[in-house]
C-alpha cells in the first residue's frame, strides 16, 4: 500500500482521524473482473474495521463501460450542447462532442435538453452545478480523456458503473468488509454504491475529499480507509 505524491496519508473528520491507504494495481481492462482485482490486490491488505473504496471507472472498465473515442459519432447536437460545458483542468466532463453524446444516450435527448435548459437559466443568476442535478449521476460520472489520463484510457470515453450498489455488495460477500463505489475528483465527489456497514455516504465523501487515489497516472483504482483508534 502506498501514499500518492502530494496526498496526505491522514486526515481528521468529525474529530476522529482516518487513514487513506492507496492500492496499485495493473492497468484494468475489460478483460478483468473486479471481484477477481480486489482479491488479489485487496483483500491480503484488508484488516478489521476498514472499508475498501474504489473508483467508478475501475468498475466501469471491467463491465466493458469503456468506449473508444473512433466508435463514438456525435451528432449535431452533442457538438452543439459540448460548446457551452465549462472546461476545468480537473477532467473533461461533457465538455466534448464524445462525452456529450455519451450522455444523450446514457440519459435521454430530454432529459439533457431540460438540464441544459435550466443550467442557462443558473448562470443567468451566477450559479452554476444545476446542470448535473437535473442530468443525474449517470451524466455527471462520464469521464473523457485529458492530458493525464492513463493510457489507454486516453483515448476512451469511459461511462458510470451499472448498478454500483450491486456490484459493492457482490464484492462485499466476497471480501467481508464494507465497500464503496467513489466518484471522487480533485473538486468534489460522490459515493455511487455502498455495501451493508459501510462508512455513510456523506462521512466518506468528506474522508475522501481530496481525492487520496489521485487523478493522473498513479495507477491507484483503490483504497482502504481505516479508522485510527483513539
Amino acid at each position: 500500500m502506498i501514499v500518492n505524491p502530494g496526498k496526505n496519508e491522514m486526515i481528521e473528520v468529525q474529530g476522529r482521524q482516518y487513514r487513506r491507504l492507496c492500492i496499485k494495481t495493473h492497468v484494468i481492462t475489460d478483460a478483468d473482473k473486479i471481484i477477481d482485482v480486489v482479491t488479489k490486490y485487496a483483500a491480503p491488505e484488508m484488516q478489521q474495521g476498514d472499508t475498501l473504496f474504489i473508483t467508478e471507472k475501475a468498475v466501469a472498465c471491467t463491465q466493458k463501460r469503456a468506449i473508444p473515442m473512433k466508435d463514438i459519432h456525435p451528432r449535431p447536437l452533442a457538438r452543439f450542447l459540448s460548446r457551452f460545458v465549462l472546461k476545468t483542468p480537473y477532467g473533461i466532463g461533457l465538455g466534448i462532442p464524445e462525452t456529450m453524446e455519451m450522455a444523450l444516450r446514457e440519459c435521454g435527448t430530454f432529459r439533457i435538453l431540460v438540464a441544459a435548459a435550466v443550467s442557462a437559466i443558473g448562470k443567468l443568476f451566477g450559479i452554476r452545478g444545476w446542470f448535473y442535478k437535473v442530468a443525474g449521476e449517470k451524466a455527471r460520472s462520464i469521464d473523457g480523456p485529458c492530458d493525464c489520463t492513463l493510457p489507454p484510457y486516453n483515448e476512451y470515453v469511459v461511462l458510470g458503473p451499472a448498478d454500483p450498489d450491486k456490484v459493492a455488495a457482490e464484492i462485499y460477500a466476497v471480501l467481508g468488509h464494507p465497500v464503496l463505489i467513489t466518484d471522487i475528483n480533485d473538486i468534489g465527489g460522490n459515493i455511487l454504491g455502498a455495501a451493508p456497514g459501510s462508512v455513510d455516504r456523506a462521512l466518506a465523501v468528506q474522508i475522501l475529499r481530496d481525492n487520496p487515489l489521485g487523478q493522473s497516472h498513479e495507477q491507484t483504482p483503490m483504497g482502504i480507509i481505516r479508522p485510527v483508534e483513539a
